[in-house]
């Protein structure tokens, strides 16, 4: 597995992450075990998750389970700031809620400190300055490595890079995006300003909530169970006449080359320099596999922009 540094700091992550949304809701702790297992055996070391995921608590509660002594070998990371309750009381950046959440955290996943924590989303009732702060008192305290932010723009990476300068404190070394073959909005402005400020991107939904699978076909059923088939709005979204024709596209430029989409779709990621990881779930071992493997197509320049013709 080969692994990269977080942006321009100095922590370094697989080049596939695990995305634990899975645990503790779609997933049971032993089926959670099993992927972790094949995740560690293949060499991952990024297992990113989230306070609000597996019904608000328990991705990182089956995680903390099933880790053990191994949580010495990994970069465990998580998220704060969605609404941990019903009262919007435990939500947003302040400092308050941070110093609670960050506690409630470490105490699921059973460990003392996190490599990276991430504001999950914005929050335009807190100055970023307070939720910076915040979060480097917990640097300070040994609670947290490195800090991270997620589902932001581009003039708030630069807010947050330049009041992080101006105080004299360290800034978020990594933004969570959608990023995929068929989710090319970040090329706008958020990589851009991503690689001024020296911070890797870790992409999010790098198939496209599964759309870049191979499993679906224009004009023909829903595959069933499928993730898109549960999701129907989310699908009338993704499955547009135009992003039919890239798919179609796409898959012809893999099978010219003895590749499926999938791989495709993951050696694209990482073949982009401000991708530090690619972040994918997983409910089965086997797909960890298929996972890891997709990443090693290492694509030319020619590849790279005969793909931009179809997509960009």
């Amino acid at each position: 597995m080969l692994t990269r540094n977080l942006g321009r700091s100095g922590l370094r992550v697989s080049l596939v992450g695990l995305g634990c949304n899975n645990f503790g809701g779609v997933i049971d702790l032993d089926a959670t075990r099993k992927v972790v297992d094949a995740a560690i055996a293949h060499g991952i070391t990024l297992f990113d998750t989230a306070d609000i995921y597996g019904e608000r608590g328990g991705s990182e509660t089956a995680l903390g389970e099933v880790l053990g002594a191994r949580r010495k070998q990994i970069v465990l990371a998580s998220k704060f700031g969605m609404e941990m309750d019903s009262e919007g009381v435990k939500t947003g950046g302040s400092r308050r809620y941070i110093m609670q959440a960050v506690e409630d955290s470490l105490r699921r996943l059973k460990t003392d400190w996190l490599d990276l924590y991430q504001l999950h989303r914005p929050d335009p009732l807190t100055p970023i300055d307070e939720t910076l702060r915040a979060m480097d008192d917990l640097v300070t305290q040994g609670k947290v490595r490195y800090i991270g932010c997620s589902n932001v723009v581009a003039w708030q990476v630069a807010d947050a890079a330049w009041t992080a300068r101006d105080l004299g404190i360290p800034g978020f070394v990594s933004a969570q995006d959608e990023y995929s073959l068929l989710v090319r909005g970040a090329e706008k402005d958020l990589i851009p300003a991503a690689r001024h400020y020296g911070m890797g991107l870790l992409p999010y939904f790098p198939l496209a909530n599964g759309a870049l699978t191979g499993k679906y076909r224009r004009n023909a059923p829903m595959p069933e169970g499928a993730r898109l088939t549960k999701l129907p709005e989310r699908a009338g979204k993704i499955f547009s006449d135009g992003n039919w024709v890239k798919i179609e596209a796409l898959t012809d430029f893999a099978q010219a080359r003895g590749k499926t989409l999938v791989e495709l779709a993951f050696s694209w990621l990482a073949a982009q320099p401000v991708v530090s990881s690619v972040i994918a779930g997983a409910t089965k071992p086997e797909q960890i596999a298929a996972n890891v493997k997709a990443a090693e197509w290492a694509l030319t320049a020619q590849d790279l922009a005969e793909i931009d013709a179809i997509t960009a």
